[in-house]
């Protein structure tokens, strides 16, 4: 019963499916009533009736009526189990704000999650075209049905009572409207003034049988039902299509019933001709009047006065045979469809390729994790991890093996690998995941429609600042940050500019791309002393590089009064070239113009996103090293890895950080310079080098916020 639709949206889907299934709906309407027309007129009358109600009503409705029946009916074997819900910020996060000093962490720039493509934005632009003017033409419908609805208001204000015909109040009126029936809940016959003058006592008779039998037909109730589905989907030629089978089935309706207790065709041919001539405007909305309908067909027809056929028992059973088609098809589809979807969980849910989730109970607070796992067209496996509590990013296995039932995989940039046996049923993975020395315990389990996670949405990208802007600092707060306060940031989030636990030396060395020993001169608290800052930008977007290191720059220069002049030194470095093995870096597919970042899981495990070899360089200088970082790679564009070490006690000076003792461990990383060359194919070596130098003339402790 789903009709496929690539179109603007799920939503605008469903609205084609449903305006598709309604259109067949009113043509087998239509069609019944071809067969049907030497039958009466109020069988085709519901007919057409019911084809407008299908507007109002979705198959998918039924369908799930039906899916729901099934599941009370049929319960799948699937294990339940309880998730376990956490305020988290735990050992998976990619982009971690504060870290103990144990697991020191160096933003350079939080990581910016890909927008939606270009023609997923252009869809979302016609959609609310689209749906605007939608809304423009139910506009006009209401407002033009208001406005008749208020006029016959008031006509029915002014009119005076004449005498009860049936239990319905006629009223008199001096405006000339069309004898008609007016309300809902409570009609009003109202008829013009001096139309008793121009109607004999038999004619007059017929009209108001007439419009007695509309009151008895409440089809002032149904012409307003149809008026809603004329106001929700006005665009559609069939509801106004379904509007004249039901003006003219009405009408044939009640003739044929005024002519069944009256037989006096004449007259009432007459009377209806007489009204006529004393009302040539259109009937009013909302007012079952005489005249509607083809007037000609009509007087044919009741001047023909022809006795009209009854049901026979074919046509009851074929009418019978498409009302159960129509409301039990949808149902059946439904119970049908879940039970395809349990018999296929049941016997193809056995493999490793299919959705799974747990809680990872880490030291501080529980994770609730989803691993997606696929297969390639070659067979292999393709991993994807989602931490629901830390935003819910995708985070791509590097590896991943299904071998015997022992499911492994990995993520490099997180240092991150698990290893789980799955159960003889199929239904559970048991393993730990290991992210740094300790391994935790984390059970999958298989997932169903019913019991699976919400996967956060991603975060909307900030657009890019513009190309051309000179950014300053709107606003910005310095303040000592707390001395037992642990960990060091220092990046971009949501285009605020934050860090935590940093000196004014780190400041100045990020601003103009110096290490600590390109600044010479200065204070003694400038190395010492520590501040958290946080800033907005005056300029929307996300900045670049370059526009944060020009707004760091104005900042000392505005809050920190810093003054200094130029000069080329001699100095102690390290040169960073290709190693003669080759380089082994792989390229980032990260957004170009995005900021990079790079974090430490720990001393000696730096991840390295959407980076250059100079952001790499600067991170060596400004937070590993003691001496500054040339780049002479000659490596462009962007990289992704992953970096282990084990550090000395020469090292993690500029994040003030003592290094403990080496692990004397035979699995132990390699020391830094071998490391690189080991894992990234680059060399770094000692040596001098003629770099430029900061002298710095003045600064002083920041302003007042």
């Amino acid at each position: 019963m789903v009709f496929p639709v690539q179109s603007l949206g799920y939503w605008m889907a469903d609205v084609v499916n449903h305006l598709w299934q309604s259109t067949v709906c009113a043509v087998v309407a239509w069609l019944l009533t071809l067969m049907l027309r030497r039958n009466q007129a109020r069988t085709r009358y519901l007919l057409w009736l019911l084809a407008s109600a299908k507007f109002l009503v979705p198959f998918s409705i039924l369908i799930v009526a039906g899916e729901w029946l099934q599941t009370r009916m049929f319960v799948p074997a699937q294990t339940a189990f309880s998730t376990v819900i956490g305020d988290i910020a735990g050992p998976f996060s990619a982009s971690v704000g504060v870290a103990k000093a144990g697991s020191a962490v160096l933003r350079i720039a939080s990581p910016i999650i890909s927008a939606p493509v270009a023609a997923k934005q252009h869809e979302d632009w016609l959609a609310l075209l689209l749906l605007g003017v939608w809304g423009c033409g139910l506009l006009f419908l209401l407002v033009s049905w208001g406005r008749s609805w208020w006029q016959l208001c008031a006509v029915v204000r002014t009119a005076s009572p004449v005498m009860q015909v049936g239990g319905v109040l006629v009223l008199s009126t001096s405006t000339r409207v069309e004898p008609g029936v007016f309300g809902i809940l409570r009609p009003v016959l109202l008829l013009p003034e001096g139309i008793t003058d121009r109607l004999s006592t038999p004619q007059l008779n017929a009209i108001l049988a007439h419009e007695l039998c509309h009151v008895r037909r409440r089809d002032n109730l149904t012409a307003a039902l149809h008026m809603v589905v004329e106001s929700l989907f006005w665009f559609h030629p069939a509801v106004w299509w379904i509007r004249t089978g039901l003006v003219e089935e009405r009408e044939r309706a009640c003739d044929e019933s005024v002519l069944e207790s009256s037989r006096e065709a004449l007259a009432y041919a007459e009377g209806i001709l007489n009204v006529c001539k004393f009302y040539v405007e259109a009937p009013l909305t909302c007012v079952s009047g005489v005249t509607g309908s083809d007037l000609k067909k009509r007087i044919v027809r009741i001047m023909a006065n022809q006795a009209v056929r009854e049901l026979d028992l074919r046509r009851k059973l074929l009418l019978g045979l498409a009302a159960v088609l129509a409301l039990a098809a949808p149902v059946v589809f439904g119970l049908i469809h879940v039970r395809e979807v349990y018999a296929q969980t049941a016997a193809e849910k056995t493999g490793i390729d299919d959705t799974w989730q747990g809680t990872l109970h880490a030291p501080q607070k529980d994770l609730r994790t989803v691993l997606k796992i696929t297969k390639t067209d070659a067979g292999a496996l393709k991993a994807t991890m989602y931490s629901i509590d830390q935003g819910g990013q995708p985070l791509s296995a590097t590896t991943a093996t299904f071998e015997g039932s022992v499911l492994k995989y990995s993520i490099e940039m997180l240092d991150l690998t698990y290893e789980g046996k799955m159960s003889s049923d199929g239904k559970s993975i048991t393993g730990s995941v290991t992210q740094g020395s300790k391994p935790l315990p984390l059970v999958f389990e298989r997932t169903t429609a019913e019991t699976a996670w919400a996967i956060p949405e991603p975060a909307p990208k900030l657009p890019p600042m513009a190309a051309d802007a000179n950014p300053s600092f709107e606003v910005a707060t310095i303040k000592p940050s707390k001395p037992d306060q642990p960990g060091k940031m220092f990046g971009v989030r949501a285009a605020r500019f934050k860090t935590i636990n940093t000196r004014l030396s780190d400041l100045i060395s990020f601003a103009y791309d110096v290490q600590a020993k390109q600044v010479i001169g200065g204070p003694d608290w400038m190395a010492t002393e520590k501040f958290d800052i946080d800033a907005q930008p005056d300029t929307p977007g996300s900045p670049n590089r370059v526009q944060l290191r020009t707004m760091v720059q104005k900042l000392l220069a505005d809050r920190f009064q810093l003054k200094f002049h130029r000069d080329k030194k001699e100095l102690s470095a390290y040169v960073l070239t290709v190693a003669k093995s080759g380089s082994k870096l792989k390229k980032s597919d990260g957004d170009p113009n995005g900021l990079p970042a790079l974090f430490f899981r720990g001393l000696g495990v730096l991840t390295v996103q959407n980076a250059t070899m100079a952001d790499f360089s600067q991170l060596l200088q400004s937070a590993v090293l003691d001496r500054p970082v040339v780049d002479q790679t000659g490596l462009a564009g962007k990289w992704n890895f992953l970096l282990k070490w084990t550090p000395d006690e020469s090292q993690f000076g500029g994040m003030g950080i003592k290094v403990p003792p080496p692990s004397d461990a035979a699995d132990a990383p390699p020391p830094l310079f071998t490391a690189i060359q080991e894992q990234i194919g680059l060399k770094l070596d000692a040596g001098k080098a003629s770099v430029e130098v900061l002298v710095l003339d003045h600064v002083e402790k920041p302003s007042e916020n």
